[in-house]
């Protein structure tokens, strides 16, 4: 019982750091404005780009990449104090090995939901590609390098933030396969990546038509 109690409070915890509005903050202390009324309409660190300027988008990716990492690594320090708790000792007790993937599983998903659905902002918010690799690099840093890499690539590339952002989420699948690692993590990858991309299906939608903005010098401000 009190491991499933322990599962409540990492999702609980997970999802209030995921959901902390870090653009929305941003926007309002910056300029007074609401981000989700200008560009894309969305909280994350590209609109903050986009509206706000370099400078704030920098601070709104490295907030959100730490609320995912943070996530992580609440859940692996909560289930290690649970385990040591003197009421909860071996043999009746799950081997910590067992549970603490899992765990992270949780922590991460509430991460990106409450990214992406944040209770501060009436359930809006980002795409929860930052929060996602927050978790990723907490999780299994190769595969999160490995995402952030092909992120890279791609936005020097083609100079579209959602185009790399997918394909970011499609390698972290591949990786996280090619790795080895526990099923937890794959599952939560997979389902990770998939809600990545269906938070990009509008872009989906102007990539196929061509009107997909791109950012750098001359491009237009969407």
């Amino acid at each position: 019982m009190i491991f499933w109690m322990a599962g409540v409070v990492v999702l609980a915890v997970g999802y209030l750091l995921g959901s902390t509005p870090t653009g929305y903050l941003a926007g309002k202390l910056l300029r007074g404005i609401d981000i989700r009324e200008h560009g894309s309409k969305s909280t994350g660190a590209t609109n903050a780009l986009r509206t706000l300027g370099i400078w704030p988008f920098f601070a709104v990716l490295l907030v959100d990449v730490l609320k995912g990492v943070a996530a992580i690594v609440f859940a692996r320090w909560f289930y290690s104090w649970v385990y040591a708790l003197p009421s909860v000792t071996p043999p009746t007790a799950p081997d910590l090995q067992t549970w603490t993937p899992w765990a992270i599983c949780l922590a991460g998903l509430a991460a990106l939901l409450g990214h992406s659905r944040s209770i501060w902002l009436n359930f809006t918010g980002g795409k929860s590609v930052a929060a996602g690799l927050g978790v990723l690099l907490a999780m299994a840093w190769p595969v999160g390098l490995g995402a952030l890499a092909v992120f890279g690539v791609a936005v020097a590339v083609f100079r579209i933030v959602s185009l790399g952002s997918m394909l970011a989420a499609l390698t972290a699948i591949a990786l996280i396969f090619a790795l080895e690692q526990p099923l937890p993590y794959r599952l939560l990858v997979i389902a990770g990546g998939a809600y990545v991309i269906v938070r990009h299906r509008a872009n989906i939608r102007r990539l196929l038509a061509g009107t997909e903005p791109r950012v750098g010098p001359g491009s237009p401000v969407t």
